[in-house]
């Protein structure tokens, strides 16, 4: 079996649970307004929010997904660990595009949304290399 990038699945782990407890918190209502985006009660923004939750559930699945195949010795993490960075990429392009857009710079925002951007390119290339051995 393929061995896994350093790391990798601490990260996934981690983000995996964030992207859960954040839409669950979402859903709840528990977060105070001053750590919300901007214009957060305009009807359309809640909706653009809402929209990253099946790429963002996507993304958890297909990272635990790839944490459990590796556990269980199957060489199909590989293609879900792909999966799931992509997504993940995809998911914090949009999201900093959107803020840009926006005119809104909140380092509350952008940083997570950052991470999610360019910590894929990281792993990503890692796995190109374990694929092309």
């Amino acid at each position: 079996m393929r061995s896994a990038p350093k790391g990798l699945f601490i990260v996934f782990f981690i983000v995996d649970i964030a992207f859960i407890m954040y839409w669950a918190i979402t859903y709840l209502h528990l977060l105070p307004p001053s750590f919300l985006y901007k214009d957060y009660t305009n009807s359309i923004l809640v909706d653009w929010n809402w929209s990253f939750f099946p790429i963002d559930m996507l993304i958890s699945i297909s990272g635990l997904n790839t944490i459990w195949l590796y556990r269980n010795n199957s060489n199909r993490w590989v293609f879900f660990a792909l999966v799931s960075l992509l997504l993940t990429l995809c998911s914090g392009l949009m999201a900093i595009s959107f803020w840009i857009y926006h005119n809104d710079f909140d380092l509350g925002w952008w940083i997570p949304n950052l991470f999610l951007l360019f910590y894929p390119m990281f792993y990503l290339n890692k796995l190109y290399k374990i694929l092309t051995l």
